[in-house]
């Protein structure tokens, strides 16, 4: 049996067209999982029972498992999700104001090894299926109840580029009407910098927002933060989003985690300027998160301000990330495992 979450809609569709089902019956089946939430075959009462028990025998609705939630003190919370095969991921949902952003994960692990990066220390184990991905957004839908999930951003555990077509088929899950009904604009894909994957993706014409985790516009200082700049070079890059910009007409969004006596001086100020100066896009600064077995220092309010202050001759919006979840390890850079307290964990 095939996981239902796996396949899109249109696929669906033609199998069930193939035993002479009418459309309509497809779009049922579809309004007693999204709407009403119903993830049981032999519960959609308005299906025949024929039809019901070839579904039973066909398809599963299968979620991952939540094992624990921890709470924050500024409601944020975090996932600790059970896989199938028993590997784990986080997931973290924010509420802010009549928002509520679901932060998810693309894979088990990563292999990027970003120096400042809880995830980046654990490797890579595996890629998340189709329906490990928009499983999280559809368990998040259901813990909201009757409140509304408004934005998904790819910032959890993972380099999405590193899983692009399972990625992509995922979004596209995303955005049908007939299923979750988000937004382009409300979906951000975040990358560490993967060439290839920018390149795909402005050619296909998925609609959908890009954030490049940049941290620094020196290559020295971007190699020791993000070893993928030893592959994919700073100019490749801007030259990248460039065509990228071009062909889309979409806005990048450059993540910049601030980190103390590292990324934060004069020189890293002017080739940032630099660097984004023709490109349209928006620039979100990110203190650091700290770790207690990663050296790095996380800046001052007073540093943050006075880094801030000095973008100001960017044309582009420059807007400082409030951190979330920082007591349960949920903010950004923190995931990795739920019980992680120290390096030997990650061992």
């Amino acid at each position: 049996m095939q996981n239902i979450f796996e396949l899109e809609y249109s696929k669906v569709e033609n199998i069930l067209n193939n035993i002479g089902e009418k459309s309509y019956r497809i779009k049922q089946i579809y309004q007693w999982i999204f709407q009403k939430k119903i993830t049981n075959f032999s519960q959609m009462s308005s299906l025949s029972k024929n039809l019901r028990n070839y579904l039973e025998e066909t398809f599963t609705i299968g979620l991952p498992k939540i094992v624990t939630i921890n709470n924050s003190v500024d409601g944020s919370q975090k996932f600790l999700l059970e896989l199938s095969d028993k590997t784990n991921i986080e997931m973290v949902l924010i509420p802010h104001l009549n928002k509520n952003t679901l932060c998810i994960s693309s894979q088990v692990g990563c292999a990027r090894k970003c120096s400042f990066c809880a995830t980046a220390q654990m490797g890579l184990i595996r890629n998340l299926t189709i329906a490990e991905i928009v499983g999280q957004v559809y368990l998040a839908q259901l813990e909201l109840g009757d409140k509304r999930l408004t934005n998904i951003v790819f910032m959890g555990m993972g380099e999405p580029f590193d899983n692009y077509d399972n990625v992509i088929s995922a979004v596209k899950m995303l955005q049908n009407k007939e299923m979750f009904k988000i937004s382009p604009r409300r979906i951000t894909l975040s990358t560490s910098g993967v060439i290839p994957g920018i390149e795909k993706l402005s050619r296909e014409g998925i609609r959908v927002k890009l954030a490049i985790s940049l941290n620094s516009a020196i290559p020295e200082k971007r190699k020791t933060l993000m070893p993928i700049t030893n592959k994919y070079s700073i100019p490749e890059l801007k030259k990248t989003l460039q065509n990228y910009s071009h062909r889309t007409h979409f806005p990048v969004t450059f993540e910049y985690v601030m980190i103390r006596n590292f990324n934060m001086g004069k020189d890293d100020i002017k080739a940032l300027i630099k660097f984004v100066g023709d490109l349209s896009c928006k620039i979100n600064l990110i203190p650091w998160n700290s770790l207690n077995y990663l050296s790095y220092e996380s800046p001052s309010k007073m540093e943050i301000t006075d880094f801030s202050e000095k973008l100001k001759r960017i044309n582009s919006a420059v807007t400082i990330r409030k951190s979330r979840g920082n007591d349960i390890n949920a903010a950004c850079g923190q995931l990795a495992f739920h019980s992680i307290n120290d390096k030997n964990s990650l061992l």
